[in-house]
């Protein structure tokens, strides 16, 4: 049950990553249901969802620069 709940504390620690965003809190009762397997499944997610939003923000400021 330890590393389920390390899984869940990990999600909300990405959630609540975002600039600007409301700290998100999630009970752990919500999600304990789930196995690990679809926890580390919504952990990736998030990542790949925060790397997609770095890298737009990269390709945004990278039209300054050329057009600077």
């Amino acid at each position: 049950m330890e590393k389920k709940e390390q899984l869940i504390k990990d999600i909300q620690n990405l959630l609540n990553s975002y600039d600007g965003v409301r700290p998100t809190s999630i009970n752990p009762d919500l999600l304990n249901f789930m196995d690990e397997e679809t926890l580390i499944s919504i952990i990736d997610s998030l990542l790949t969802q925060k790397e997609k939003n770095s890298e737009s923000d990269v390709e945004w400021l990278e039209q300054f620069k050329t057009n600077s």
